[in-house]
């Protein structure tokens, strides 16, 4: 386990754990280190598995400022060069996949040779003229902020159990909002704005290492659509839809989604 300094007063929470070729884990919106225990169980069997609680989140500091997605990219680097990790396989779900995103488009020595991206499009959560998924930014973010706002528990409840594409578990939606609330609302407020109105489609072509999508087809916050939309413009991606799964295929589809990450860590050692 490791604070790592990555900017001026500012340090990261990673969960180091195991020994092997790296897995970098990065959670989405709210949520840490915590949600991939399963993925971690198995991985670390045979491999070096790092969980980054991103800036704002889980056990990582909680600055004022920083949460756009080139700052948090750059904070995801500088992990990677602090515990020496070289051709790592980066896994970023939701929030976590933009911020991937955007580091593995930063990335020029190398330190990740293969990209995941769980219940992401990657490159916008929200429509725009070029990428027309989703929900125009300025209502969706309007009604968010107020709702945030207003009822900090009660907005964080709402957009996790809404997530699932049918009814969670009580217990599985109390343990993220607890995990969620961790997160406080001057970050969730910034987040929510990065997410929004963020565009990374011309980060596209800087992608040129091998990409999965990993996708529940009733995701109702990175749609289907869109990871279709971005497979077909990938240099190398392959694409896995999830049937009757919604924005949490760890909980949702589990052995499902297992069975499409632990395939591409495998191939990617065999090549």
């Amino acid at each position: 386990m490791a604070l790592v300094d990555v900017d001026a007063g500012v340090r990261l929470y990673a969960q180091d754990l195991g020994d092997g070729p790296p897995i970098v884990l990065v959670a989405g919106f709210g949520l840490d280190h915590r949600v991939w225990d399963r993925q971690v169980r198995v991985l670390a069997a045979h491999h070096r598995v790092v969980c980054v609680d991103q800036r704002g989140h889980g056990l990582s500091d909680k600055p004022w400022g920083g949460y756009d997605f080139d700052r948090m990219a750059r904070d995801l680097l500088a992990v990677a060069d602090k515990l020496e990790l070289n051709s790592a396989t980066l896994v970023g779900w939701s929030l976590g996949g933009q911020t991937a995103f955007k580091a593995t488009a930063l990335d020029d020595q190398h330190r990740f040779a293969q990209l995941v991206l769980v219940g992401s499009n990657g490159v916008r959560a929200s429509r725009s003229d070029r990428f027309p998924f989703g929900a125009p930014p300025e209502a969706l973010e309007e009604s968010l902020l107020r709702e945030e706002f207003s009822d900090r528990l009660k907005a964080r409840r709402s957009s996790i159990a809404t997530g699932f594409a049918a009814h969670a578990p009580d217990a599985l939606v109390d343990w993220l909002v607890s995990l969620s609330m961790q997160m406080p609302s001057w970050a969730a407020a910034a987040l929510y704005h990065a997410m929004l109105n963020t565009d990374l489609i011309d980060d596209i072509d800087a992608i040129d290492i091998p990409v999965l999508q990993i996708i529940g087809e009733q995701d109702p916050v990175h749609s289907a659509r869109g990871a279709h939309w971005l497979c077909g413009r990938l240099a190398e991606s392959t694409l896995v839809e999830l049937p009757g799964c919604g924005h949490f295929p760890m909980f949702e589809a589990p052995d499902e989604f297992d069975c499409a990450l632990n395939n591409f860590i495998d191939a990617a050692g065999r090549t």
